[in-house]
């Protein structure tokens, strides 16, 4: 995850998008926060598993992936 800038891509289940948002750490968290439950995918990096840990404290479900860097 960035240092100071996430940013947040929203899909329904069939792939269609819903919301794509630049928010910093804390306007995340807060957003998480009031944001009913959903299955968050992120990319397996260091702070990532912190992240994971919090999301799933909300009620939300985790899902960390490993990106590929495809040349």
């Amino acid at each position: 995850m960035a240092k100071n800038v996430i940013v947040l891509h929203g899909a329904s289940m069939n792939g269609h998008g819903k919301f794509r948002k630049k928010l910093s750490r804390p306007q995340f968290q807060k957003f998480m926060t009031e944001h009913p439950s959903a299955v968050v995918v992120m990319e397996a990096c260091g702070n990532a598993h912190y992240r994971a840990r919090e999301m799933t404290r909300l009620g939300h479900e985790v899902k960390l992936i490993a990106l590929l860097d495809v040349d």
